[in-house]
This record gives C-alpha cells, sequence and structure tokens, in this order.
C-alpha cells in the first residue's frame, strides 16, 4: 500500500478547480478561526496551508480538505486561555506543543489500526459535545461583533462581563458584524454557488470599512507576517505536563472523529471509501508540523469538502492545489489583511457556531428518546459551563450504562429456565415436553439465547435459585452466539453447586466462543466429555442413561 494519498492527473480540470474553491472557502474561516482562538490571523493560515497540506499527502480520503475548523478552535481556544494563566512566557508556545502532541496521538491511533473504533460513540453524546462547541463559539463572537475585545476567561468571563460589553458598544463594529451576518444568513443559494457567502461577506465588509470609516474607527487585523512560518521549538513544563497530555488526547480524538465523520460524508457524495486509518495517520502529520510551525489544529472540513467534490474533484490533487494557493496568499498578500475588520471575522465565526449546532436533532431528540435527550442537553450544558473533558467523558458513562441496561433487560428475557410445571407453554419439541411431564420437577432446562453481557449474570444467578430440588440440569447452549465472562461464571457456579450436591448436568449445543470460554473457566474438568451434547443426540443420551455420568464423572476431588 502506497504511504501516499490518491493523487493523479485524470481528473486535473476538476481537482484544480475543486482546490481553487476549497481555497476561496478556507481564506476567510482561517482567519476567523486564527482571531478567534487568539493565536493570531497568521496562525489560521499557517494551520489551512499545513494540515491541508499534509493530509492531502499522507491521508486516506482523497476528496477530503482538512483545515482549521470550529470544534477543533474552540478546544485550542480553551488550552491557549490555560496554559496562558498558568505560564504567561510560555503558555502559547507549550498551547502549539499541545497540537504537536495531539498529532502524535492520531498517528499512534492510525498505527494501532484504531480508525473504525474511532467514531463508536453515542450520537446523542456526539452531537450534544458538537451543539455545546457551536454555543460557545457564539458566546465568544459576542464581544467582537460588538466592538469589544472578548473578555479572557471564556463563556463564564462573556455571561459575567456582558453588562460591561453592551455599554461599550461600538456602533460602527456593530453595524459592520450586522451586514456580515446578513450576506451570511441571507446571500441566495444560486448566488452561493458561485461566490461562497463568507468570502462575499469578507470582501464586501472590508470595502465598506475602507469607503466609509478611517483605519481608526474599527478594530482590524492588521498587517500579518508575510513569507513561510518559523519553527516554533517544543516547549514543555514538568509542572504543566499532565495537563497538556490530557489536552493533546482531547485534541487529537476531536480531530479524528471530525476527520472520519467528514470523510463518510465525502464517501457518499463520490461513492468510494476512506481508509481509515490511513487518513488518522494523514491527519497527525499535518497536524504535528502546523503545531511545529504555529499553525492551529485542523480536522476534515464539511464545507471545504463538499464544495471540492462539487465543484469537479476526485482526487488528493485538489488538496494540494488549495494549499498551494493559500500559500501564495501568505508569501505575496498577506498585506491585504491589515484591512480586513474584527467585527466581520467575528461575524463569519458566529455562522460557523450556528451552523456546528445540531438543530435537525435537537428539535426532534425528545421524541426519539426521553433519555437519549436528557443526555444531550446535559452533554451541552457541561460543553457549555464546565468543561469539554468532563461533559465526554460523563456523557459516554451515562449513555453507555443506559445503553448495557436496556441490552440486559432484553437478553433476560432469554434466560429461561423450564421444567415439568411450565414444559407446555415453551418451545420445546414433543420429546421434550414428554420427558419434563414425566420428570415431575426432577430435571431443569436452563435454556440461553443470543449473546450474554455481563449484565445478564444477575439473571442466571436468580434462575440459579431453581436448582434446589432438581436432579439433572440440562444446560442448553444452542442459540448463545457470545458467552461474557460474569455469564460463564453465573454458569460455573450453577454448575458446581449441581455437582456438589451429586448431580447429573448436561451441557448441550456448546460450541464456538461459549465453549471455549467454558473451557478456559475449566468446566470440561468438571463436566465429564460425555455429558458435552450436539443438540440432535441429546434425546438419546436422555432416553439411556449412563448411570456413571452423574456425579463421579462429573466431579473432580
Amino acid at each position: 500500500m502506497s504511504i501516499f494519498n490518491e493523487i493523479n492527473t485524470r481528473n486535473i480540470r476538476g481537482d484544480i478547480l475543486g482546490g481553487m474553491t476549497a481555497a476561496v472557502i478556507a481564506l476567510p474561516m482561517a482567519l476567523a478561526f486564527g482571531v478567534a482562538s487568539g493565536a493570531g490571523a497568521e496562525a489560521g493560515l499557517y494551520g489551512a496551508i499545513l494540515v491541508g497540506l499534509f493530509a492531502s499527502l499522507f491521508g486516506g480520503s482523497p476528496t477530503l480538505i482538512s483545515e482549521p475548523t470550529g470544534p477543533m478552535t474552540v478546544v485550542f481556544t480553551a488550552v491557549i486561555a490555560k496554559l496562558i494563566a498558568t505560564n504567561p512566557d510560555n503558555g502559547l508556545a507549550m498551547a502549539f506543543t499541545v497540537v504537536v502532541l495531539a498529532g502524535l496521538f492520531q498517528i499512534g491511533f492510525g498505527l494501532l489500526r484504531l480508525g473504525k473504533y474511532v467514531t463508536l460513540m453515542p450520537y446523542s453524546v456526539v452531537s450534544g459535545f458538537m451543539s455545546g462547541i457551536g454555543i460557545i463559539l457564539i458566546i465568544l463572537q459576542i464581544g467582537p461583533l460588538l466592538g469589544q475585545p472578548a473578555p479572557p476567561g471564556g463563556v463564564i468571563a462573556v455571561i459575567e462581563n456582558l453588562g460591561q460589553i453592551v455599554s461599550g458598544i461600538q456602533v460602527h463594529e456593530v453595524m459592520l458584524g450586522g451586514v456580515t451576518l446578513a450576506i451570511l444568513f441571507l446571500t441566495p443559494v444560486r448566488v452561493s454557488r458561485i461566490l461562497p457567502p463568507p468570502l462575499l461577506a469578507l470582501v464586501v465588509g472590508s470595502l465598506l470599512s475602507v469607503m466609509f470609516l478611517s483605519i481608526d474607527d474599527v478594530r482590524r487585523i492588521g498587517e500579518i507576517p508575510s513569507g513561510l512560518p518559523s519553527f516554533q521549538m517544543p516547549v514543555f513544563s514538568m509542572e504543566q505536563w499532565q495537563l497538556m497530555l490530557v489536552d493533546a488526547i482531547v485534541l487529537g480524538m476531536l480531530g479524528s472523529i471530525d476527520a472520519l465523520l467528514t470523510s463518510v460524508i465525502a464517501d457518499s457524495l463520490t461513492r468510494t471509501q476512506h481508509k481509515s486509518d490511513k487518513e488518522l495517520i494523514g491527519q497527525g502529520i499535518g497536524n504535528m508540523m502546523s503545531g511545529l510551525f504555529g499553525g492551529l489544529p485542523g480536522a476534515g472540513a464539511t464545507m471545504g469538502t463538499v464544495v471540492n467534490i462539487q465543484t469537479g474533484a476526485r482526487s488528493a490533487l485538489s488538496g494540494l492545489v488549495r494549499a498551494g494557493i493559500l500559500l501564495v496568499i501568505v508569501l505575496w498578500a498577506a498585506g491585504l489583511t491589515a484591512y480586513i475588520p474584527l467585527a466581520v471575522l467575528a461575524g463569519i465565526a458566529l455562522k460557523v457556531g450556528v451552523n456546528i449546532i445540531d438543530w435537525n436533532f435537537l428539535k426532534r431528540a425528545h421524541r426519539l428518546s426521553s433519555k437519549g435527550a436528557l443526555i444531550t442537553y446535559g452533554v451541552i450544558l457541561l460543553t457549555v459551563f464546565v468543561d469539554l473533558i468532563v461533559a465526554v467523558g460523563l456523557g459516554l458513562f451515562i449513555a453507555n450504562v443506559m445503553t448495557i441496561m436496556r441490552l440486559s433487560e432484553f437478553q433476560e428475557d432469554h434466560v429461561k429456565v423450564i421444567s415439568g410445571d411450565d414444559a407446555s407453554g415453551n418451545e420445546l419439541s414433543p420429546f421434550e415436553k414428554q420427558m419434563m411431564e414425566q420428570a415431575e420437577g426432577k430435571v431443569l432446562l436452563l435454556r440461553l439465547k443470543g449473546a450474554m453481557i455481563f449484565g445478564v449474570s444477575r439473571a442466571i444467578s436468580r434462575k440459579n435459585s431453581s436448582l434446589h430440588g432438581c436432579d439433572t440440569l440440562i444446560l442448553d447452549l444452542t442459540r448463545v452466539v457470545h458467552l461474557g465472562v460474569s455469564s460463564a461464571l453465573a454458569l460455573e457456579e450453577a454448575i458446581n453447586d449441581m455437582l456438589q450436591a451429586g448431580k447429573n448436568v448436561y451441557i448441550v449445543g456448546a460450541s464456538g466462543q461459549p465453549r471455549n470460554r467454558l473451557t478456559r473457566l475449566g468446566v470440561d474438568k468438571t463436566v465429564a466429555e460425555k455429558n458435552w451434547l450436539e443438540n440432535e443426540s441429546v434425546e438419546n443420551k436422555i432416553k439411556q442413561p449412563d448411570k456413571d455420568s452423574g456425579a463421579q464423572d462429573g466431579k473432580t476431588e
């Protein structure tokens, strides 16, 4: 398998057009995310170039466009704020080191072939987390939209200082922000297909500010450094090492989920199949290089990817073209950013936040599942007001516990104890019914079905109370596809109770994983081989019982 992504010239016109269009969309987004993060507009451009370039070269999804995204920017903003607060001199450099570490984790995920597992998260948690990030991005733009710098301290600080922010409102910047939002929300679809609304808003807002306002009337980006980015030596702080490591894992996981979910969207549009592990490696290399050169972390961007494909791109050449165009802008047109108002970029970032919120699911969540809706809303609140890590961790824990409880309740219905008293009401063969009736409660049939996960073990243990008073236990595992450790231990306990009382035990239809699991527990040593029966041999075995197959053969002293 080639280490490079799928790059060819069979569709060169479509790939070039796709790359050019993606670059046009990436420019305003990169500037907006760079300013919103606190790392500077140039950091957004560097991230768009480096993550996009290396993900296109080494990734596993040919048409995926990778760049700084809203979720990655929000998490990185929080990382910057925490590290600068604890280490003002080296906080920003340490934040870029976190990006490098996040890239290394992503490479590790890919090498360990974890790609297929990364997106296995409950949708209620993913939706709540993404929606919470969207709300954070919106709240953080309130200050810049009203002409005030965002107060340090994140969402809580903005809410606490809202009165002060509103009282210091700057009319000119509010008007520019309003024009930006109007363009973003009201541009007709037929126009947006030709000219992306973010770029249109950036150009119109900047021209209005230059034509009708002086350079000092509004806050602007200022001129960003032209030329290639300089190498950022990784900076470590032993006091903050653990915090940096946790932040890197979160950033790497979020970037992986974001990229692979977008890759699935690209697959549905191109009728292809991405290579998830290879894509994680490409994303990791891109983020590692971005962090080493002072760029924002990135992931697969839905808007850029969709437009790239719709314009005609079919190979990773489009991503290389996009990165090349952005590099030209950084090298020779960086001075043009000096006149871009911050309020315009705040409007663009706010619109991204609105798009990230999962409106389609939120308005239907309570109808689909009240418990799922509570998880989603809880994750949103925790994400916005507490901590991103706590939100995801607690959301996953609760969602998984609820899922296991539902599965366990469902599987408990497949744990049946059948005796002579209730044989007529169960799905038994004519011989089995006759046998159970004649046994007069002395033979007990314990029938299991499906996947016996650990939550089912308590149901098995409860059924063990039915063993008292019977002489023979028939354990039917014919329809068991998986036997968990806890359930296997519960069965072992039932078997040992019968054998220690000198009773007979037959195990029927055990094969594959269930048989291997019981064998590893040593049940094959306590239950004689002749008592392990195939399903079709049960009738003959019970009709002609071996007097020596009971307690003597069924026990070890």
